[in-house]
């Protein structure tokens, strides 16, 4: 969805108040993080706290993809800061999303931390990437972070209209946002391996190997 977000976001960045300042968006996705947290938590109490979940994620989604976009179109960067910022309150979001997760009724907590410490690699992978090619892709292929949200959202509708469909596998009760997870999970490890090896392959012609002298 990179494309269609290259197209809206720095719309939506003009359209906004001039009271409105990068830092307040971002506040707005931190909280809004903790909100997604909180639904998931409550939704075992009612699973219609995953219409306040899948809202908090459309909010947070507003915050977090438009705090960099409204320095830019208002030509107020502050590079090093606004690095730092971006990417220390992702690690935070993606923390708080996949904890509430692993404790709501819908996924069991192994398969969400999972999923948080892939996303985090790959994250770490991408930092790695800037610091060394000098060039920053968020992205891994058409996986990225609105992806991530959008099949969030997805996953909530459906235990909302239909329910979870609770199951076993192996003496192990598992719903449908376990199985979509552990899929995603799967397909970020894949990702992961491949973009590794493509940066292996590319650093080695460019620092082939050195015979001892």
């Amino acid at each position: 969805m990179a494309g269609v977000e290259s197209r809206i976001l720095p719309r939506m960045a003009a359209a906004l108040p001039r009271w409105v300042v990068p830092d307040h968006l971002t506040g707005l996705g931190l909280a809004a993080s903790t909100g997604v947290a909180a639904a998931y938590m409550l939704s075992n109490r009612n699973s219609a706290w995953l219409w306040a979940a899948s809202l908090g994620l459309v909010v947070q989604w507003f915050g977090d993809s438009l705090d960099g976009t409204l320095a830019r179109v208002r030509r107020i960067e502050r590079p090093r800061y606004g690095y730092y910022l971006d990417h220390i309150t992702d690690a935070y979001s993606t923390f708080a999303i996949g904890l509430g997760l692993g404790l709501s009724p819908f996924m069991l907590l192994s398969i969400a931390l999972a999923n948080v410490i892939l996303y985090l690699i790959m994250s770490i992978n991408v930092y790695l990437e800037t610091y060394i090619f000098g060039e920053f892709k968020l992205g891994y292929g058409v996986f990225g972070p609105t992806e991530a949200r959008v099949v969030l959202i997805g996953m909530n509708t459906l235990a909302l209209l239909w329910g979870s469909f609770r199951f076993d596998v192996a003496g192990v009760s598992v719903t449908l946002f376990d199985v979509g997870a552990a899929a995603t999970a799967l397909g970020m490890l894949l990702l992961l391996l491949t973009r590794v090896w493509q940066n292996l392959r590319a650093l080695a012609r460019l620092e082939p190997p050195r015979r001892p002298e």
